[in-house]
């Protein structure tokens, strides 16, 4: 596997691309490959069959586009499909994404930690045994988001709908004490801008995206696979019409860029 080879990344939607962007801070000189599920988001309210079907499918794609190793940008994903992926293919790097409940644990003051999350999330087995290793000692308060995905897939950050969905479901989170506030989707640190506005400053808001950027970086450092060429350009699909991922790519992403049909 040639060291710049590029790194293949996929998601549900959109979303991951919040995972993309700490990848592309931390190792600038990586050529990126990203695919967009959009075609059957949210993962969240899908069976775990149906999931590890779109994995295996994404990554061979992405494999076939010259991977050389594999992010799974959404927490479902990773919950559903990753250890079937490590079957697949045991000597590939692969990273997958798991809600922040040891940090947030570690961060609460209050002993109240919210988390916000996909259905799918809330329900898996691996989220159960993060309560369990982590959380023993802090009260947690689960919050399923159902549409909010589709909102920030269709590029609706700030708008009444997102705005009114966001403050039912924090209110509540609040009012029990919660001082800390896991993001358990890749989708939602886009919401960043206003979450901050609907809590008190007080709270925290804690993701993983910067964590599973730092773990790649280890990874590929310990198989000398990092990239040493100039920094490249990264190359987008969707499994959807390519067109709406392009329209809300230079606000999620950062610069336009052409997306390619899956």
């Amino acid at each position: 596997m040639s060291h710049n080879a590029p790194i293949g990344v996929f998601d549900s939607g959109v979303g991951g691309l919040s995972v993309l962007r700490e990848i592309r801070e931390l190792l600038p000189r990586e050529s990126l490959l990203y695919v967009a599920d959009s075609g059957h988001v949210p993962y969240g309210e899908k069976s775990p069959e149906f999931i590890r079907e779109r994995c295996r499918l994404l990554a061979d794609f992405l494999l076939k586009q010259g991977a050389k190793a594999l992010v799974l940008a959404c927490n479902t994903a990773t919950a559903a499909g990753i250890a079937e992926l490590r079957e697949l293919y045991p000597q590939l790097p692969i990273v997958g994404m798991e809600p922040a409940v040891k940090p947030a644990a570690a961060a609460t003051r209050s002993g109240v930690v919210g988390v916000l999350a996909t259905t799918g999330t809330l329900k898996s087995a691996k989220f159960a045994a993060l309560l369990d290793r982590f959380a023993s000692d802090v009260r947690v308060i689960t919050q399923p988001c159902p549409g909010l995905v589709e909102c920030i897939e269709a590029g609706e950050l700030d708008g009444t709908q997102t705005r009114a969905m966001l403050r039912g479901w924090v209110q509540p989170l609040l009012a029990e004490g919660c001082d800390t506030l896991i993001l358990g989707c890749t989708h939602y640190p886009f919401i960043k801008p206003l979450l901050r506005e609907l809590l008190p400053a007080s709270v925290s808001l804690i993701d993983t995206g910067a964590a599973v950027a730092r773990h790649l970086q280890r990874l590929l450092a310990e198989r000398e696979l990092l990239a040493s060429g100039p920094a490249q350009v990264a190359r987008f699909w969707s499994s959807a019409e390519p067109l709406r991922m392009q329209a809300v790519l230079p606000g999620l992403w950062g610069e336009p860029a052409q997306v390619r049909a899956l």
